[in-house]
């Protein structure tokens, strides 16, 4: 029985079938009265603001409902009369809403971490509609939309909390070394008022050092600053990725809508080149597919329908999710899930709040920061308590303490940034010098999916030019071309000639591109590290080496030139002409080469084969198919041809898998469902019992779990992804490696570094590289920490045997920030030692960056030679001015004292105060040049950490130029004029720059002969307590 007013006759929609009844009243009913006489399936369905929504499961038999309806309020049973109770009403709809917040953020991430419960793709339609409150041709109510949008909030990504801009900044300035820094610069400052309140005459040795430290520290964490802040970037990243608007059927009209305004229940249409404004259940599908590479990795589009063609919601067909790209056909769905609710808000949420695990060098140099501060500070409050007690002043003991916490700061950057002028100017070439363009409309395609008009190579190198460059129109506008030779197969070159205010004021360049033997008969100089050079013989030989190298393994090779032409000749407005050549097609400059190849990665089953070489273990992680990703495996070497899987055994034996002993088979291939009923233990089970592993068909939070496995089995994990779907795992991993062509702007923030080419078998390459950064960052550290025991020791005999002070503080501070940084920054530029890639992988909880070993050497080893040398040298001064070391002890008192100006030396000679600081100073500065010279030594030998420096050569050229520069640099604080008023740097005679000599032969020698012993006996004393 149906009682409707009859003037609300004609907007009733009616629909009867067996077992089912449905109202349809677009406007609000007094009376809906529904009796249901035989036992069927019962649904009411109000289409009214607040109207209540009953979905009956269970046979209701001879159940009459009533409802009164009021205006915009909740509607209220007026009986319920029947033999049994009605079924219970569904879940509010908040709960499959976005949460916009979580008080308890471990409690968040644990829920995000979790696998998605997803069952609407299961449903039958009627279900689906009536449990949304919607309807397949007129959608939502448009008020009941809006309350919903009210309550729920809009369909955006939550922003993380941000850290504001100024804590951030404070964060920078106090971290790390800044401290021991800020001590310092703080007792400096200190010292030096007491000072210039109690004399007449203060020094403003205190005043130098305070500012200097103070400009040190500042411009130290201003760097830092602008190196931080990657989670707001993530979060930018996915904001990036949402769709701006969708097209929404509400109250049986059609309308488009900011994307934030959809909420779950309504009616989208979707057709191609939209994104997905939601996680959506299709209804109906006209050839409909996506691209789900940003959450499966798939790249091939795939076909979505209205069946349900499996259990899980990411293989399903009936399905699409939030952000990824319609490419083919049309659609209507209704939207299940919003905001942070979606699979990718939950990957946006749990990439987010994620805390990232510092890399391995990273804990290194953290631990070396709390070695030396620890070290630092007890070394400082031992001599502060220790000259106290000795009944020195307090301000001399303040001074003390300001000596050891500078002498024991290695100030050296940790960051260093380079621009490299041969690269900036090949690109500039191949942006101007090439004809290819976009084709329109593609400005949120990535780079690397555009359409080009242009042949391959030219398409190429503008994909590669707007990926790495930037705004290559933009550039051509700037320059623009006035003249064109194209490619032909005769010339085999292309010439563009272009205004160039930037590289030729008032003029023009000329510039070539083609076959590179064919550029390089044209060409008679060459661009190296900024400068000119003939192009000789050598260069030629390189030329060749590098070409043959780059067509070896198949790569098409362009070669680059160009030529800047005089503005007095070419002024603006010239008129080239090639009949009758115009301008100059020969002694032109190479600047260059660049290469291009085709995927698939012939070298990738190499690297693979040189990380097992290397002891790493490689882990397929794929969206694949078990048996794509298992095939895949075995092609590129990640399964051995003579490994098999526990189904393999089982196939061979003609057994049940479960019959098969997990240790006999090697190989595993794991199923992303079999994976999510895993515990903990069995995973880690999988992870130590197979040494060749594919999981496949995983989902983001299976592939965090991957990541968390290893590091509980104390494993380093380096993590390669390009997709949203692998950011969680690339931000968790020890290293996440993002692919710098395919990968999407969220990889990359997640990630720790970038593979520019998005080759594999790069990561070997980076492999090598990063054992080289660790080994050279050894030598480094090494150098710097050698220098310490000199810088420190002298304060040391100048508090216990009372002797005048060997080496100032200001003196010190001209080795640490002056001599030391360059030759220290130069190791970072040694190339590898032989055995490099042939070492197993160091244990990161016992082979640390900083360990015993390497400090007993600079410490007990290399730092006590050089004090020895500069203690000989201090008393070969102080004895050719008449103090022998036995006058020298206990002297310190009166040395210092200013009312004593008769003080006799050895042989009875008298010492005014002046003089005698006089001659202190210039101890200091033969101490400071002899610390140089062994320094020098210390630096050759800090090139290797086995290798024989002759087989390691002086290949160097930094490190060259760093030797000259540290001698320089010296010569500068000893000779410049004033250097003695302000930094108490007296000049030296020659022969006092001859005692230091002698004793860097010694380190030198001594250091040999260690590196020989280590090689010739493996294993032997001096490789297990001086190999560092």
């Amino acid at each position: 029985m149906y009682v409707v007013p009859s003037h609300l006759y004609s907007h009733l929609r009616l629909r009867t079938s067996p077992t089912l009844y449905t109202i349809f009243v677009p406007s609000q009913l007094l009376v809906i009265r529904l009796t249901f006489s035989d036992s069927s399936y019962g649904v009411v369905h109000g289409m009214s603001t607040g109207l209540y929504s009953l979905r009956a499961n269970q046979p209701v038999p001879r159940l009459t409902l009533s409802f009164h309806i009021r205006s915009n309020t909740d509607a209220q049973p007026e009986a319920l009369i029947g033999q049994e109770s009605a079924p219970k009403p569904p879940p509010s709809l908040k709960d499959y809403t976005c949460k916009k917040q979580m008080k308890d953020n471990s409690k968040h991430i644990a829920e995000l971490r979790k696998e998605m419960s997803i069952e609407e793709h299961k449903w039958d339609l009627q279900e689906l509609y009536h449990y949304f409150n919607t309807h397949p041709e007129f959608g939502l109510p448009a008020n009941f939309a809006d309350q919903l949008l009210q309550s729920e909030g809009p369909n955006t990504l939550t922003p993380q909390h941000q850290t504001p801009e100024w804590l951030r900044l404070v964060k920078c300035m106090f971290q790390g070394f800044s401290m021991l820094l800020w001590a310092g610069a703080i007792l400096c400052f200190l010292a030096y008022y007491v000072q210039e309140s109690t004399m007449e005459f203060a020094p403003k040795d205190n005043l130098w050092l305070g500012v200097s430290l103070f400009f040190v520290v500042n411009i130290n964490g201003i760097f830092s600053y602008y190196q931080q802040n990657k989670s707001s970037r993530i979060m930018q990243s996915f904001a990036n990725m949402i769709p701006e608007f969708a097209t929404v059927t509400r109250s049986g009209q059609k309308q488009i809508l900011r994307v934030e305004n959809v909420v779950i229940g309504d009616l989208v249409d979707i057709k191609c080149g939209d994104r997905v404004p939601g996680d959506i259940r299709i209804i109906e599908s006209r050839g409909l597919k996506v691209d789900n590479s940003a959450l499966t990795g798939e790249s091939e589009p795939q076909a979505r329908s209205t069946e349900m063609t499996h259990d899980s919601p990411s293989e399903t067909k009936n399905l699409v999710f939030f952000s990824t790209n319609v490419v083919e056909g049309a659609a209507k769905g209704i939207v299940i899930r919003c905001g942070d609710n979606t699979t990718m808000g939950r990957i946006a949420g749990l990439t987010s709040h994620l805390k990232p695990r510092d890399t391995p060098i990273a804990k290194e140099i953290h631990y070396f920061i709390r070695l030396i501060t620890c070290f630092a500070l007890i070394m400082g409050f031992v001599f502060f308590s220790f000259s106290f007690i000795l009944g020195y002043k307090w301000l001399d003991c303040v001074l003390f303490l300001i000596g050891i916490i500078v002498a024991n700061v290695p100030e050296v950057e940790n960051k260093l940034s380079l621009t490299d002028k041969g690269f900036t100017t090949l690109t500039q070439c191949a942006t101007l010098c090439n004809k290819a363009e976009f084709k329109p409309g593609q400005k949120n395609v990535p780079i690397i999916k555009r359409e080009v008009n242009g042949d391959a190579s030219e398409s190429a190198l503008l994909k590669f030019t707007e990926q790495y460059v930037g705004d290559v129109m933009g550039k051509r506008k700037m320059n623009k071309k006035v003249y064109e030779i194209p490619f032909n197969s005769s010339n085999k070159y292309h010439v563009s000639i272009h205004e160039s205010g930037k590289l030729n004021e008032n003029g023009h360049v000329l510039m070539m591109k083609g076959a590179p033997e064919r550029i390089l008969e044209v060409c008679s100089t060459i661009f190296v590290n900024g400068k000119d050079y003939p192009l000789d013989t050598e260069y030629r030989k390189h030329f060749d080496d590098a070409y043959a190298e780059l067509g070896g393994i198949g790569e098409r090779v362009l070669g680059f030139c160009d030529c800047i032409l005089p503005a007095g000749k070419y002024p603006k407005g010239f008129k080239f002409d090639s009949d009758l050549p115009n301008f100059p097609l020969t002694n032109l400059r190479f600047i260059g080469m660049i290469s291009m190849i085709d995927p698939p990665r012939p070298a990738v089953p190499d690297a693979v084969g040189k990380c097992r070489a290397a002891g790493i273990k490689v882990t397929m992680v794929t969206g694949d198919h078990p048996t794509t990703g298992k095939a895949i495996a075995k092609l590129v070497g990640i399964i051995s041809k003579d490994s098999e899987t526990i189904e393999d055994i089982a196939k061979r034996l003609d057994l049940d898998p479960s019959e098969v002993d997990p240790n006999e088979a090697k190989a595993a291939v794991v199923h992303g469902e079999q994976l999510r009923e895993m515990s903990d233990a069995e995973l880690e089970k999988i992870l130590k019992t197979h040494t060749e592993i594919v999981f496949a068909r995983t989902s983001p939070t299976q592939k965090l779990s991957i990541v968390e496995g290893y590091q509980r089995l104390n494993e380093i994990v380096a993590v390669t992804g390009d997709g949203v779907n692998d950011s969680p795992a690339l931000k968790k991993a020890d290293i996440g490696i993002a692919m710098g062509i395919s990968g999407s702007d969220v990889s990359k923030q997640a990630a720790d570094m970038i593979l520019l080419d998005d080759n594999f078998a790069s990561i070997v390459v980076g492999i090598e590289e990063g054992r080289l950064i660790y080994d050279n960052m050894k030598k480094s550290i090494t150098y710097v920490l050698a220098s310490n025991v000199p810088q420190i020791v002298p304060f040391l005999m100048f508090v216990v045997l009372g002797i005048p002070l060997p080496l100032g503080v200001i003196a010190i501070l001209c080795i640490d920030l002056g001599t030391d940084m360059v030759p220290a920054i130069s190791l970072g530029y040694e190339r590898s030692e032989s055995d490099i890639m042939k070492r197993r992988p160091r244990c990161p909880y016992t082979d640390k960056l900083v360990n015993g070993k390497l400090i007993f050497l600079a410490y007990g080893h290399l730092g006590v030679i050089q004090t020895a040398a500069g203690f000989f040298n201090y008393f070969v001064i102080m004895a050719s001015n008449g103090f022998l070391p036995k006058r020298l002890l206990r002297l310190r008192e009166q040395w210092d004292s200013l009312v004593v100006n008769d003080l006799r030396d050895s042989y009875g000679q008298q010492w005014t105060y002046t003089a005698r600081k006089r001659l202190e100073y210039t101890c200091h500065t033969a101490f400071f040049i002899t610390v140089v010279i062994t320094q020098w030594a210390n630096l050759i030998c800090c090139k290797t950490r086995r290798n024989s420096i002759v087989h390691q050569k002086m290949t160097n050229w930094f490190l060259n130029f760093a030797l000259v520069f540290e001698t320089c640099l010296a010569i500068c604080l000893l000779y410049l004029p004033a250097m003695d008023t302000a930094l108490k740097m007296y000049p030296l005679k020659i022969q006092w720059w001859l005692p230091g000599i002698p004793w860097a032969i010694i380190l030198m020698i001594f250091d040999e002969t260690r590196k020989y012993l280590i090689r010739r006996f493996p294993g032997g004393f001096f490789e297990r307590e001086t190999y560092y």
